[in-house]
């Protein structure tokens, strides 16, 4: 077991509030040189996902990267997927369902996210994910605290639990956590760094196209997804673990 995993909460906690003076690079260095690549940063290109690989690129750490294809993506992420691998000169990997979307829509239901967007969810993009932590003991996000109100406490650093059954834990890693929205896309346009086009139509979070819409000046960044539910998460950073 890593030496990061041998730390218990409240360690986890003092070493996540030391790291909130510190850069991105500074924290992806630490989480390097704890796992090697047993980290692995996951992205689904939002702007500070973007900055996280950036980071890491520039300064030589080669982590990992994934994303989940959850076959309802728009088109235009899966182009911008093309266009960052060879701006980074990274292979992003991609994380697919058990089912197919016309599997899922036979066995389940047809267009399961206008039904149950949480059962889609989870087949989707929760279970996948799942199965991707099973293999790694340090997941790197681009979660940060201003994207909404369900994120107001995400920490640097946070113990979490994946996989209660098995009581098994993987240490979550927020670079970004203490990042406005603003610093993201400054640090994007200077680096003339590649993203998603949806992004100038008014779509401030980019999920699979069925649920995702443009939102309004003053909205928060979740604010477009899943219009009609009392939903704001899909479920990859809630109810498959919990922080602890």
């Amino acid at each position: 077991m890593s030496p990061a995993l041998l730390l218990n909460p409240p360690e986890i906690r003092n070493l996540s509030a030391e790291f909130e003076s510190a850069s991105p690079t500074e924290v992806l260095h630490w989480a390097f040189e704890q796992f090697g690549c047993r980290a692995a940063i996951g992205t689904s290109f939002q702007g500070a996902g973007l900055v996280t690989i950036h980071h890491a690129v520039v300064a030589g750490i080669a982590v990992p990267v994934f994303t989940i294809d959850t076959g309802l993506l728009f088109p235009e992420t899966l182009e911008l997927k093309r266009r960052l691998e060879k701006f980074f000169d990274i292979t992003i990997e991609s994380l697919v369902p058990e089912l197919t979307v016309e599997e899922q829509s036979r066995e389940i239901a047809p267009e399961l996210w206008k039904v149950n967007p949480d059962l889609c969810c989870t087949i989707r993009k929760v279970e996948p994910l799942q199965r991707k932590l099973g293999s790694i003991d340090a997941w790197i996000t681009g979660l940060r605290r201003d994207q909404s109100t369900g994120r107001a406490r995400t920490q640097v650093l946070e113990l979490y639990e994946f996989d209660r059954l098995r009581g098994r834990n993987i240490l979550k890693i927020n670079p970004l956590a203490n990042w406005s929205r603003e610093q993201v896309w400054d640090y994007l346009r200077l680096h003339r760094i590649p993203y998603n086009p949806l992004v100038d139509r008014g779509f401030r979070s980019i999920g699979c196209f069925p649920c995702t819409r443009a939102v309004f000046v003053g909205q928060d960044d979740r604010a477009g997804r899943w219009t009609g539910f009392d939903k704001k998460e899909c479920g990859i950073h809630t109810f498959l673990g919990e922080n602890i």
